[in-house]
């Protein structure tokens, strides 16, 4: 096992980065339930919830090779999820609806801005990615205007946690590659902004159709064209294949495990954060696999916490699918993308499948 590890992980970097996920999410879950138990406040009983994800994603989306500008980026990427989760809570009192969607519409706006903010570096696409992932998890809870001192807490947990997370870290990061692959320009139209129209316009007609067929859970299938869209239509095509072969693998796993969700908790949280170790060994190289890892620790931990519905849990799947399938379609017939070539003039594609588990 070592060697094999040694093999697919040399010096243990990406172990190393999937002990932090692990070690950030349980601390500002840990501290988010203190807090909650030690002083009572409005929405109190969602603040471990948004400071384990707030903190989970930020450490996914932190990229720099010196502990201090890790820390820098850190702050700032669970700065812009408490964005995202306040901007839902200002969008979601306007009286807008589409169709007989709910606040869900929110979301287009963020599945935008993974796109668009993808123009200004690794940095950017972390911050539009947090900030889908401050709405995300703001719409997952439903936040009210009188929770929003809680949300600023939660950020606070989250980004305090993650920072002290970098514990575990090697001193010396692995080198950034040098070859990024960018779209052959054959319009006037920025690449970022193809992307960001794609996942938007994905995004919004998963809205509509979720008014007329009513999907389970919409943020899903959302969420699964947001990240899918890649610097081509053949890439698109490539990551949402690898999506659903892993969701489709990941979530039957985790459906097996209700029996210890439900008798035994603490081994069903064992084998999530294994999970989430083998998410952050595959997630550079085997989009794949790190869909199946991140899968099943979703359908653990939804056990876990009291779903328990074979119908929501399943429904992982099959809005997946529906997700990755209009983001192929957006990526084919919006705004299409020219075949990739190598290139050094987008510096956020050097790891193409950095940000795809929201």
């Amino acid at each position: 096992m070592s060697s094999w590890l040694e093999r697919i992980d040399p010096g243990g970097h990406r172990r190393i980065k999937g002990l932090r996920l692990v070690t950030a999410y349980g601390l500002a879950a840990m501290l988010g339930t203190v807090l909650h138990r030690s002083y009572e406040f409005s929405g109190g009983q969602s603040l471990s919830y948004l400071a384990a994800g707030f903190a989970l994603w930020a450490s996914v989306s932190e990229g720099q090779t010196t502990r201090w500008s890790s820390a820098r980026d850190l702050a700032i990427l669970n700065g812009a999820a408490v964005f995202g989760a306040l901007l839902f809570v200002g969008l979601s009192s306007l009286p807008i609806r589409l169709g007989l969607a709910g606040p869900e519409w929110i979301l287009v706006t963020g599945a935008f801005l993974v796109g668009y903010l993808k123009r200004f570096g690794i940095l950017g696409a972390g911050i539009g990615s947090q900030i889908y992932i401050g709405q995300l998890l703001a719409y997952g809870v439903n936040i009210t205007p009188q929770a929003v001192p809680m949300v600023l807490l939660a950020g606070l947990t989250a980004g305090v946690t993650s920072i002290i997370a970098q514990v575990f870290r090697r001193p010396v990061e692995p080198p950034m590659p040098t070859t990024v692959y960018a779209s052959v320009p054959d319009s006037r139209v920025p690449l970022e902004l193809r992307m960001a129209l794609q996942s938007a316009i994905a995004a919004l007609v998963i809205v509509l159709l979720s008014s007329v067929i009513h999907l389970q859970q919409s943020a899903w299938a959302i969420t699964a064209s947001a990240y899918v869209i890649a610097g081509s239509a053949s890439g698109t095509a490539d990551r949402v294949r690898r999506r659903i072969v892993g969701t489709l693998i990941g979530v039957p796993l985790g459906i097996l495990c209700l029996p210890i969700c439900l008798h035994l908790p603490p081994l069903a949280w064992m084998l999530a954060a294994v999970a989430m170790l083998i998410y952050g060994i595959a997630l550079p190289d085997r989009y794949d696999v790190a869909c199946a890892a991140y899968a099943f620790t979703l359908m653990v931990t939804l056990a876990v916490s009291g779903e328990t519905s074979i119908s929501v849990l399943a429904a992982r799947a099959w809005e997946t699918v529906i997700g990755g399938s209009l983001g192929v379609a957006a990526a084919k017939f919006i705004l299409p993308l020219a075949s990739v070539r190598a290139s050094t003039q987008k510096p956020w594609l050097l790891r193409p499948n950095r940000f795809p588990l929201r």
